[in-house]
């Protein structure tokens, strides 16, 4: 099934927006008053020229510190590289500020598999004069050294592991790594299975003999560390077991296979197989 990318992001970035600012735009968080923070309505621009609309993601409404000052955060995440994407910032930014008439910081957030140079302006000027000299803050993960974040406490950065820089001969440490900073983050089981989640749907699969070194270099791992990382592998292979088991009673109520046969197939109780039934 194919993994789609912006929602997972949108998803991820509602829920952990402030740790995102944080994360990578810390003077901007120091600025940026969150306490107030909501999330404006999707925008839909239409391009006359082209037939064709374009949306703006993530629209986060909020103020300064130190002044009452609203300020619009506009995040854009790019899950493959676009041409004349500077140009289009520019006209997002246009269009937002003529509706809302206010501060509106721009950000692009990279997240394809590329190693690709982005400008960061779109400028218009002629030989005798500067006319326009749009710039706004970009993030490309793929550019994001992920040893550089493993000593994080923030949630953001063990998931966004999965899409930062490293090559095929780290893939096993860098998921050791996410299971680690996992197994001690204090967030509620909601979060952390987005964050899980996210982890797993936007990370390379392992080989077997991958997967194998991983549990090995578990194994290995001392003191209550190892055993938080170890209850938190079994944690989450408990859920995929108990979603996957949900799944196939799903298919198997569409095709009309009775209650008691689901039950004795899947191993959930008749009552739980009931619950999933919108017929029953």
């Amino acid at each position: 099934m194919t993994v789609d990318h912006d929602r997972l992001f949108k998803e991820v970035l509602t829920t952990y927006f402030e740790e995102f600012i944080q994360l990578f735009f810390p003077e901007v968080h120091e600025a940026v008053d969150f306490s107030n923070l909501q999330f404006l309505a999707e925008e839909v621009f239409s391009d006359v020229t082209q037939g064709e609309k374009y949306r703006v993601d993530i629209l986060a409404k909020t103020s300064l510190k130190d002044e009452e000052t609203l300020i619009i955060i506009h995040t854009e995440p790019q899950s493959y590289p676009q041409p004349d994407f500077n140009e289009r910032m520019f006209l997002y930014y246009g269009r937002l500020y003529e509706k809302y008439r206010c501060n509106i910081l721009p950000i692009a957030l990279f997240t394809y598999d590329q190693y690709r140079k982005e400008p960061d302006h779109f400028s218009i000027a002629f030989p005798f004069h500067d006319v326009l000299h749009f710039q706004f803050l970009i993030i490309q993960l793929k550019q994001q050294n992920w040893r550089n974040f493993i000593r994080s406490d923030n949630p953001l950065a063990a998931a966004l592991l999965s899409k930062m820089g490293y090559n095929e001969k780290e893939k096993v440490q860098v998921k050791k790594e996410f299971l680690r900073m996992m197994a001690h983050m204090k967030i509620d089981p909601a979060r952390s299975n987005l964050l899980t989640g996210f982890f797993f749907e936007t990370y390379p699969t392992l080989t077997s003999s991958e997967e194998k070194k991983l549990r090995e270099e578990v194994k290995r791992m001392d003191g209550r560390e190892g055993e938080k990382v170890r209850e938190f592998i079994v944690s989450y292979e408990k859920k995929g077991m108990e979603k996957a088991k949900t799944e196939i009673a799903e298919e198997m109520l569409k095709k009309g296979i009775d209650i008691e046969t689901i039950s004795e197939v899947t191993g959930l109780s008749t009552e739980e197989v009931l619950q999933l039934n919108p017929l029953s």
